[in-house]
């Protein structure tokens, strides 16, 4: 596993690099499968993290003093409808967003990179990691696997016997917990539900701080660092589909919860990696949370 998380460790210096750098003007006849307009950045993203994931195919699998070294079979992108084959000798698949959020960098808000690892299909019974990448004003990978949960952020770079070198700190997660009671509910409130507003305006109560960008990787990345939230992503009034895809997005963040013993479900009480999905760009409605909150929320559900 080390040998990805380096991959994404590269990938986090070479993104933050091109985003300082890079046009943000969106390409009026370039979409991707989500039929959104693609930017400069979103398709330069794309190819990076693409020939990167792919040096992982070439290498021999082979058992060193850290472990097994974990090589790729195939990948797929966020922003292509197909899947890439890498090596068809080896076992794991990546699927990522490579640049989420694009249309914040010309206001210098923050954007991230999302991966979720499979073993031997894209099934999500065969997770076996996440990780996601957060740019600016610090960058930030947090990486689960089946073990652990751990964050890292990227120091200054320091000189060393090769050069100058970008070195990523892990920090204990549980350290960082200021205990803030985070509220991140999505879309106005005029389309909610009632029982989702029922459910919201009871955690107001509870002096809940609302606290949320609309935007749901930053969000739950704030609740994860606080150590204490609940992000909602409900059944919207005249909305027909959601936004927030099950493969790119949902799943990924679920896995994560589930490794600090929080939970993640859809509006039916459905556990989210338990989810059916037939295409690679479905979407979810999506409830998060941290230990406190689920007795409460399971109540809110089931009643309305």
């Amino acid at each position: 596993m080390q040998n990805i998380l380096d991959k994404i460790f590269q990938i986090a210096i070479e993104i933050d690099e091109l985003i300082k750098t890079s046009s943000t003007w969106k390409i009026e006849d370039s979409q991707n499968s989500s039929w959104e307009v693609q930017a400069k950045l979103d398709v330069l993203s794309d190819i990076l993290v693409e020939t990167k994931l792919k040096e992982l195919g070439s290498s021999p699998l082979w058992k060193g003093i850290i472990g097994e070294f974990w090589w790729i079979k195939s990948i797929v992108s966020e922003e292509k409808p197909w899947i890439i084959e890498v090596n068809k000798s080896w076992k794991y698949l990546i699927a990522y967003d490579p640049l989420d959020g694009s249309s914040l960098i010309d206001v210098n808000l923050s954007v991230w990179t999302i991966f979720w690892i499979y073993e031997n299909d894209f099934n999500w019974k065969n997770l076996v990691a996440s990780a996601y990448i957060v740019y600016w004003p610090r960058v930030e990978v947090v990486f689960a696997d089946e073990n652990w949960v751990k964050f890292y952020r990227k120091n200054t770079p320091l000189l060393t016997k090769e050069g100058l070198g970008v070195v990523f700190e892990e920090i204990t997660l549980e350290k960082l917990n200021n205990r803030w009671k985070i509220l991140s509910p999505w879309a106005q409130n005029s389309l909610w539900p009632k029982y989702h507003k029922n459910l919201i305006n009871n955690f107001w109560e509870e002096w809940y701080k609302l606290r949320y960008s609309w935007w749901m990787v930053p969000d739950l990345h704030q609740i994860l660092l606080k150590w204490w939230g609940l992000f909602t992503y409900p059944e919207l009034k005249g909305k027909q589909n959601w936004k927030l895809r099950k493969l790119f997005e949902v799943f990924p963040f679920a896995f994560i919860f589930e490794k600090l013993w929080w939970q993640a479900i859809d509006k039916n009480w459905t556990r989210i990696l338990d989810l059916w999905y037939e295409k690679l760009h479905e979407s979810t409605s999506c409830y998060f949370w941290s230990e406190y909150e689920i007795d409460k929320v399971k109540d809110f559900l089931t009643k309305k």
